[in-house]
């Protein structure tokens, strides 16, 4: 039975500035809801401050107090019917998975344009098909020797509208708003098979593999350094206080998982797609960030059986997984490949397929402020391991042409993606 939409979702806009804005969710539960529901507060460039989380298996109840980040206005009725379409509207979880289950792969796009280049060109295409919530899935750029840009984007849309002649004639007319008279032939059509095949993401060398996907941790609670492509490290933030313990004592029907840890942007998002990749059910949980930029997370969980989790193995895995993703939920490197220098990030996927928000936003962002051109961006996806990454690997040519130094790209590229510009 469906219930009142306003009833669901319910935001509190602050009263005055630099207070949080307060989000209230209430509506039948399903297994990595929490995960959900904070991807899209960070794909809205919202900062959860404190959490708390409860439900009792059929039922939840989620209040976020977010704060905004930098001058993007918050586009709070959007948020809003995002956030609604994530939760469920019939109180049988059983039903909830079968309709889930039904749910197709979004259509996905070619959008295809030329245009003159200039100083932060793939960042202003990137923000307005952001505002046009179109996700981007794949890029290949590349830049001509008489100075025009060929951009191909693979994309899909939000709304699913673009099938329609006015969605794809309001997409061009934005980049052209942007982009001015330079642009030319702007084309959207359903990306087949075939393309797909043409675009498909160039292997990565051996070594890159080895250096940025090491699984190698600190002990808990040591001042052991931070491996090379850890955004943690001393030169932006300190040492890190990263920790992660489990307590079968304490609750006689939940495990406790107490987490300590820096925090940066889509902190919870990254402890939440954790659980919900392992299939961990949150009964309560409750989040806090202090002044100092330390963050206290409690959560009492349990299986899918609805027991609490007793092997030592299972456990051990489940820990070091929250430390790997907190300690190093990105990586960034910076390469010689041949005369050019190439800029690496990657991010984990979710089991589900959905990778992180907002990655190549705040890539190109920092590249634009920093006033270093992008001469040719790829967006792949490599399994590495047992697990899928998300790999963006940008040239930005040749080292003396290159207006910044390796080090400050390498960093404001970190401060970017974890929040802490």
């Amino acid at each position: 039975m469906g219930i009142p939409s306003d009833d669901v979702v319910l935001i509190q806009e602050p009263e005055s500035a630099g207070d949080p804005s307060v989000i209230t969710v209430s509506c039948p539960d399903k297994t990595g809801l929490g995960c959900d529901l904070c991807r899209v507060i960070l794909l809205f460039g919202l900062n959860i401050v404190k959490g708390d989380m409860s439900t009792d298996g059929r039922w939840c109840y989620i209040v976020f107090w977010v704060m905004g980040r930098g001058e993007r206005a918050t586009r709070w009725a959007l948020l809003k019917n995002r956030l609604l379409e994530i939760c469920p509207v019939v109180a049988m979880p059983l039903v909830v998975d079968e309709v889930v289950g039904l749910v197709q792969r979004p259509q996905v796009y070619l959008l295809k344009f030329s245009c003159f280049d200039r100083m932060g060109l793939l960042h202003d295409v990137t923000q307005v098909l952001c505002e046009l919530e179109l996700t981007i899935r794949r890029v290949k750029v590349s830049t001509t020797p008489d100075g025009r840009v060929l951009d191909l984007f693979f994309i899909t849309d939000n709304k699913e509208q673009l099938h329609l002649k006015a969605r794809k004639e309001e997409t061009c007319d934005k980049l052209k708003s942007v982009l001015g008279d330079s642009m030319t032939d702007c084309d959207i059509e359903v990306a087949s098979g075939d393309m797909s095949c043409c675009v498909n993401a160039s292997p990565l060398p051996p070594t890159v593999t080895e250096e940025m996907f090491a699984s190698e941790l600190p002990e808990e609670e040591s001042s052991v350094s931070p491996p090379k492509c850890s955004p943690y490290s001393s030169s932006v933030s300190g040492n890190s206080v990263l920790s992660v313990k489990v307590d079968n004592l304490l609750s006689p029907a939940n495990t406790l998982i107490q987490i300590q840890s820096e925090d940066h942007k889509g902190l919870l998002y990254d402890i939440m797609r954790t659980l919900k990749d392992y299939n961990i059910q949150l009964s309560y949980g409750r989040f806090y960030t202090s002044h100092n930029g330390i963050c206290e997370i409690d959560l009492f969980v349990v299986q899918m059986d609805g027991r609490k989790i007793i092997d030592p193995q299972k456990q051990e895995a489940l820990c070091f997984r929250l430390r790997m993703e907190l300690y190093r939920p990105l990586c960034v490197s910076l390469a010689n490949r041949g005369p050019d220098t190439e800029l690496l990030v990657a991010n984990p996927v979710e089991s589900s397929g959905k990778g992180r928000p907002l990655v190549f936003y705040d890539i190109t962002l920092a590249l634009k402020i920093l006033q270093v051109r992008i001469f040719l961006a790829e967006i792949g996806r490599h399994v590495i391991g047992d697990r899928e990454w998300e790999v963006y690997r940008v040239h930005l040519g040749e080292g003396h042409e290159i207006s910044a130094s390796r080090t400050k790209i390498e960093e404001q590229v970190k401060k970017m993606l974890m929040g802490w510009d």
